[in-house]
């Protein structure tokens, strides 16, 4: 069977307006898409550092077990990873890799005494300012 090079040719590719609904079609999908997912992102960013001040506060309380006491605020979360001086007392590393930046970046803030516990860790969010709302809010223990 033998087709006319017109036919051919139709049969070959899409045409302009076929190729511009497709593309119309694709940006509806992500302009719907694209802010749900953005919300999530946000959403699971902040549960991060929920799961990380949770596990450093588990390796603070172990360093406590062992030492006696909960770092200072000046000695901070590195004492985790790295012996103190020439204690004896300390087993650790408590953390299997060095002390983690929060999910936006940021160093977790650490106090001993805390203001409402022992110990208080904090991330500043993302904007890395006390205070704030949404994924700018402060997450702490």
């Amino acid at each position: 069977m033998h087709t006319c090079p017109r036919h051919r040719r139709r049969l070959a590719g899409f045409t302009l307006l076929e190729l511009l609904i497709v593309v119309v079609i694709i940006g509806m999908l992500a302009a719907y898409v694209g802010p749900k997912y953005f919300a999530q992102l946000g959403k699971s960013e902040r549960t991060v550092a929920r799961a990380q001040i949770d596990a450093l506060e588990k390796a603070l309380d172990t360093y406590r077990l062992d030492m006696g006491r909960y770092p200072t605020t000046e000695e901070g979360l590195v004492v985790l990873v790295s012996r103190p001086g020439t204690s004896t007392q300390w087993n650790g590393p408590y953390l299997k890799r060095e002390v983690p930046l929060d999910p936006w970046g940021h160093a977790y803030v650490y106090r001993s005494p805390g203001t409402a516990s022992e110990v208080e860790i904090r991330s500043l969010g993302k904007d890395g300012q006390p205070g704030g709302g949404g994924d700018n809010a402060d997450i702490s223990n």
